[in-house]
């Protein structure tokens, strides 16, 4: 049969497909001449991404029977006729590109040996899933097409044969009516994306089996059965990936090098002036200052957060330690956290409170490193304000520090 042939075509097409470069990376260069790789690193929990399809469509077996020469002399014309099929799987994407499943297909199965022969089958395969659209154009959980290729193996059972063709014995030495096989398969999903929450999906399935499939034993050792689903694709919670670019830091670093220097600048002309002072010592009078205003002194601290959290990462811990530590080195200095949300996610009233939790982390944090809470002051912002420019909204998932 040429069924060999095109089922080789179509996994060797599959494979091909997987070794297309997914993304184009970029390279940059830190002040230290490191070289960083420009690239989006996505992670997701093992508890995110699953999802549970529901489907139903047709099957359409391709025997050898329907061309064997009994036929030809009993002057059976082959013929095609589908028959039911339902479908139910579970899967899990454990990245965007890739996901696992077991898909459950089962019905009723028709075709012709040397008369009209059906029989009732279920199958279980273990599929392998791509998606090629986040590959080739980039993570998108919003794209509202994608396509899918998969391949997969499995199990079947086939039960209740009837059929004046049947030609396997069992051991019983009676005509065979249920058999097993264990059937490798490749095909394509299309996706469609109704909401956060639910897909709408077709899809379709070329297995294939072992001569034994219909329990009838002719010319090529492989059958095929050709199945055609739809149906609805159901993401629990919906689809959650975390993408992080090491050189979205870059600019923030720079920003806090020149924040460092001007400091430099201004610690170099006042040890100038003071200098200047010591050489016109002993003064001949004292001469009165007038006290001026109290300003507040930003810190160069921060702390950032993940999208949607108020808890402080392991890696943010030290900022606020170094703070407490200087509090402690300025026992007269009074502290504002101001703490802030990114207006491009949340509404405003959720970033207000999502803000003022931040707020409370911190402060419980320097109290806990023994700084006294009656000199800290809470100031939540929520997206009212944003400390960074609007190529940067992530940025403002942070709490900044002023001593008063």
């Amino acid at each position: 049969m040429k069924s060999k042939g095109l089922l080789s075509s179509l996994f060797l097409g599959v494979f091909a497909l997987v070794s297309v470069k997914s993304q184009a990376q970029d390279t940059a260069v830190s002040k230290d001449l490191t070289v960083v790789e420009c690239k989006n690193y996505v992670s997701s929990s093992w508890r995110n991404n699953w999802f549970l399809q529901l489907g139903a469509g047709a099957n359409l077996p391709f025997v050898e029977s329907s061309v064997s020469a009994q036929n030809e002399e009993a002057g059976k014309t082959p013929k095609h006729e589908p028959a039911l099929t339902l479908n139910v799987a579970v899967g899990h994407w454990f990245s965007p590109y890739l996901a696992v499943r077991l898909s459950a297909l089962g019905g009723d199965m028709k075709w012709e040996n040397l008369g009209k022969s059906d029989s009732r089958y279920a199958t279980l395969n273990a599929d392998l899933m791509w998606d090629m659209f986040n590959s080739i154009g980039g993570v998108n959980t919003k794209r509202v097409f994608s396509i899918v290729p998969f391949v997969g193996v499995g199990g079947m059972y086939e039960w209740n044969m009837k059929s004046p063709g049947l030609n396997i014995v069992g051991s019983d030495g009676k005509l065979r009516t249920n058999t097993w096989a264990v059937p490798v398969s490749a095909g394509i999903q299309l996706r469609f994306r109704l909401c956060k929450y639910v897909d709408l999906f077709a899809e379709g399935r070329l297995q294939a089996y072992g001569d034994n499939f219909n329990n009838y034993a002719y010319g090529d050792p492989i059958d095929l059965n050709v199945s055609a689903v739809g149906g609805l694709t159901f993401n629990f919670g919906g689809k959650k990936f975390d993408t992080v670019n090491p050189c979205d830091y870059l600019s923030y670093i720079n920003t806090l090098n020149n924040q460092v220097n001007t400091l430099r600048g201004d610690l170099a002309a006042t040890a100038a002036a003071l200098a200047a002072a010591e050489a016109q010592l002993p003064c001949p009078e004292v001469v009165a200052v007038e006290c001026q205003e109290k300003v507040i002194t930003p810190i160069l601290a921060s702390v950032r957060f993940n999208l949607n959290s108020a808890k402080i990462a392991d890696k943010e811990l030290v900022n606020v330690y170094n703070v407490a530590e200087w509090m402690k080195t300025n026992p007269d200095v009074k502290l504002v956290v101001s703490g802030y949300a990114d207006k491009e996610t949340g509404t405003n009233a959720y970033n207000m409170k999502l803000s003022q939790r931040r707020v409370d982390a911190v402060i419980e944090a320097l109290v806990k490193y023994g700084v006294s809470r009656d000199r800290l002051v809470g100031n939540a912002q929520g997206d009212l304000q944003q400390p960074y420019t609007k190529d940067n909204y992530k940025w403002n998932r942070i709490v900044l520090f002023d001593a008063q």
